[in-house]
């Protein structure tokens, strides 16, 4: 793991580079420029290692043959970027789908880009062109943001520079990690989207976060109707908290009401003994059919 305040460097930077072990370089803030870094190298595979610090845990393997075949009848375009470690390896900054499409064909080199980068340059870098891509969940984009301001130690006005977004934007992935982690599988899984799981946020108790979860997954509902729900459970709780626990005489009153109607209802009463009566209804008949009860009509 990247610190914070210490920049820690893997291998031995363009000294490596060059065969020369004397005046190591490790970070690419240490030179104006040089004859290695920015050329374009065939390297053979077998010296590629993974990147570690990769945020990306999932990979669409279809997506990845279907790169294969691409690569098989045009090459690979875009080099894929490494840094140079020890023993003549390199480890991948960027392009690990271009890495898995050529191995899967056995290509056997591939061209690369050479830079030079610190275990914290590496991360940042990793974490912002992952961050850039469109196929990531909000899940994904929203733990890449998490670490850059956890290891890199950004404030979030930073990492809105950094990555291109509004701060607002970068705040509203990142709530979406106060879900409960069931939640977060699910928008993964894209079995709900990012507006149900920003309407979700909104309801503190992960338990009733789940209960919700659940009603949006068998019912199929839309991000209004979960906005909805959400705001409903809400208010009963603000309802809860206004007003007192009622006596035995306003529970009397309720049930009455209750058989009456042949309705749920729900007496109200604050501390003043003031309140009101609430008759939920499910739609329009059924509210005109409460209507004609109250006025006595068959």
């Amino acid at each position: 793991m990247a610190k914070k305040n210490k920049k820690q460097a893997l291998g031995r930077g363009l000294s490596a580079l060059l065969d020369d072990p004397q005046n190591e370089i490790n970070s690419i803030n240490e030179i104006s420029a040089d004859k290695v870094t920015g050329n374009i190298i065939d390297l053979d595979l077998k010296q590629i290692e993974i990147n570690p610090f990769q945020p990306r845990t999932n990979f669409n393997e279809e997506s990845v043959l279907e790169l294969a075949e691409s690569i098989k009848t045009l090459g690979i375009i875009q080099p894929i970027t490494v840094r140079k470690l020890d023993n003549n390896k390199y480890q991948l900054v960027s392009g690990e789908r271009r890495l898995r499409a050529a191995r899967s064909i056995k290509l056997k080199t591939i061209p690369t880009y050479v830079r030079i980068a610190n275990d914290q340059e590496i991360l940042e870098m990793a974490l912002v062109e992952n961050i850039q891509r469109r196929d990531l969940d909000p899940i994904e984009i929203a733990l890449s943001y998490n670490r850059l301001v956890e290891e890199i130690n950004l404030t979030q006005n930073q990492l809105s520079q950094r990555v291109g977004k509004k701060r607002s934007t970068v705040a509203n992935y990142m709530r979406l990690l106060k879900l409960d982690p069931i939640i977060q599988s699910g928008i993964r899984d894209g079995f709900l989207s990012m507006g149900h799981g920003r309407a979700l946020i909104n309801i503190e108790q992960q338990e009733e976060q789940l209960k919700i979860y659940e009603k949006i997954i068998s019912k199929g509902l839309s991000v209004r109707n979960t906005e909805e729900l959400v705001k409903k459970l809400n208010l009963g709780k603000e309802t809860k908290k206004k007003y007192a626990k009622i006596s035995k005489v306003h529970t009397d009153a309720e049930n009455e009401l209750k058989k009456y109607l042949n309705s749920s209802v729900f007496v109200k009463v604050n501390k003043k003994g003031k309140g009101s009566i609430i008759i939920p209804f499910g739609s329009n008949k059924n509210l005109n059919d409460l209507i004609k009860r109250i006025k006595r009509e068959d």
